[in-house]
């Protein structure tokens, strides 16, 4: 699949670079340069990032998004302004943190879905409405390997043996109360993969490469932890809005591990129906946990 990671790559990479575009999508806006370095007051951008086929024979397509601010974190509910065109809600994110979030969720569609037809997210925030529009092209097809090197650390290529994503168990109430801590467990197994890589030292008397530069008022992207440890956000908040604090967002990674436990506390600013999504990684590979909590005065 190298074919497809570099097609891929090098679409999706001129696509965050051109204002109102996006790989496999179309964006109904026309934004100058200077909105990707706002922190806040732009809208969604959609993006497809490819379909796989499953051992059963069933397909499905990968969405992800890029939120062109910095710093806000965007809520669209479902409905005209985030919906599908197959039917509107087929379990798309409502909350849209900062920049680029890659495969976020898939899609899952019967083995005979026709070649050339498209299925088509539009999202529109703060009065601007974008769209990703997927299909069956042959060059945006996906594996694991490809997934694995775009989440994965630097590029790195696949390992061998291959690696294979993480599991996770939840154990949660699924009742809350505004204000109040909920406690969140998870259980994670893995493969071992990857394994613990050591950094190459510069060579001697050469100082490490400087950091890049950065647009004014970004944050440095943090590169991908490798180790096994599960993340948490928030997927889908209240139509009429609704935070959650984390005291922990993501537990510490250990490289190599084939089990882990991790536990947080998480508080909800106002009573309504949240999805939390805890998310297993290695640092390639990922598997997400959805957990619905209805929280009460």
């Amino acid at each position: 699949m190298r074919t497809s990671y570099s097609l891929a790559a090098a679409l999706c990479a001129a696509a965050c670079l051109l204002p109102g575009a996006s790989a496999q999508g179309v964006a109904t806006d026309n934004l100058p340069d200077e909105t990707f370095v706002r922190a806040a007051g732009q809208n969604i951008q959609p993006f497809y990032e490819g379909w796989q086929r499953f051992p059963d024979g069933h397909i499905a397509m990968w969405f992800g998004y890029l939120n062109r601010n910095y710093q806000e974190q965007v809520d669209v509910p479902i409905g005209a302004d985030n919906k599908f065109d197959l039917k509107p809600d087929l379990g798309q994110p409502t909350h849209f943190y900062p920049r680029r979030s890659l495969f976020v969720f898939k899609v899952d569609l019967p083995n005979d879905w026709p070649q050339e037809k498209r299925l088509v997210w539009t999202v529109a925030a703060h009065g601007r409405a974008s769209q990703a529009s997927g299909w069956l092209q042959p060059e945006w097809e996906v594996d694991n390997g490809v997934i694995q090197m775009n989440l994965g650390t630097g590029g790195a290529p696949p390992e061998n043996p291959p690696n294979s994503a993480p599991s996770i168990s939840l154990n949660a109430d699924t009742t809350a109360v505004a204000g109040k801590a909920l406690r969140l467990s998870a259980s994670l197994k893995d493969d071992g993969i990857p394994k613990a890589r050591k950094r190459p030292a510069p060579p001697a008397g050469q100082a490490p490469p400087p950091p890049p530069m950065l647009p004014p008022g970004a944050a440095p992207k943090p590169r991908a932890m490798l180790g096994l440890r599960v993340r948490w956000i928030l997927y889908r908040g209240p139509d009429s809005g609704g935070e959650v604090s984390f005291e922990e967002d993501s537990s510490k990674p250990v490289v190599g591990a084939t089990e882990a436990q991790a536990a947080t506390e998480a508080v909800f600013s106002k009573p309504g129906a949240y999805w939390l999504r805890a998310i297993a990684t290695d640092g390639m590979l990922e598997t997400p946990y959805d957990l619905k909590v209805t929280v009460i005065r």
